[in-house]
């Protein structure tokens, strides 16, 4: 069932934070969504995955995954199999959403269902190094941003939908990726974002447009 939107006051939407992971602290996320200064948007965040469970996250009609399938920044294992990841397919599909935020596409392998329902996956990066991100000009998600090149772990990415729809690029020295792309899978939407490593990345203004189009355009808002 598809969770509500709004509070009983109409004040805010809640979203599901799921962060940190062995490269990525949980405050990477934190601060850089609170950064972004949406008071319509109610953030609220799961570290530990042992209290992820389907039911909880069918309380909201949108969940951002910025983990990589650890358990935590001090524990590497992974949290996430294909039961998880078939879960996560049949909340999309149900009209809920999904934002993925860079690490939040890594290391699922062992979720297929998972790896699906982003669209691309992260093969690997290499060193950080300076890289570029290019918008698709007049794109509803690009609205307020332009290029521009910050250190960065450049994500290699494979996609394994043709039929998204992408509105950014990354290239450096190492070449040019898919960067963020939108798809639909039954009554829900997916968005993947690659940038973020690196908290200035989240806090320049070109890319706290993006995360804010991104968040309306996955609420519909």
């Amino acid at each position: 069932m598809t969770s509500t939107n709004w509070n009983t006051e109409g004040v805010y939407m809640r979203v599901l934070v799921l962060c940190d992971d062995y490269a990525h602290p949980a405050t990477l996320t934190k601060e850089g969504l609170g950064g972004l200064g949406i008071s319509k948007f109610k953030f609220e965040w799961l570290e530990d995955p042992s209290q992820w469970s389907i039911g909880k996250m069918n309380e909201f009609p949108l969940t951002i995954l910025s983990k990589a399938n650890n358990i935590s920044r001090s524990n590497p294992n992974p949290w996430a199999n294909e039961s998880i990841g078939q879960s996560f397919v049949n909340y999309v599909t149900q009209g809920n959403n999904v934002l993925f935020l860079h690490s939040g596409t890594a290391k699922y392998e062992e979720a297929p269902s998972l790896c699906n329902l982003m669209g691309g996956i992260f093969i690997g990066h290499p060193p950080q190094c300076p890289v570029t991100v290019e918008v698709e000009k007049e794109h509803p998600l690009t609205v307020g941003s332009a290029p521009f090149t910050l250190k960065d772990e450049h994500y290699q990415m494979e996609m394994n939908d043709p039929k998204v729809d992408l509105f950014l690029h990354t290239s450096s020295e190492h070449g040019r990726q898919p960067a963020g792309w939108t798809r639909t899978e039954g009554k829900g939407r997916v968005c993947v974002l690659t940038p973020g490593h690196n908290l200035n990345i989240w806090h320049h203004p070109s890319y706290q447009a993006i995360l804010r189009n991104s968040l309306n355009w996955c609420l519909k808002a």
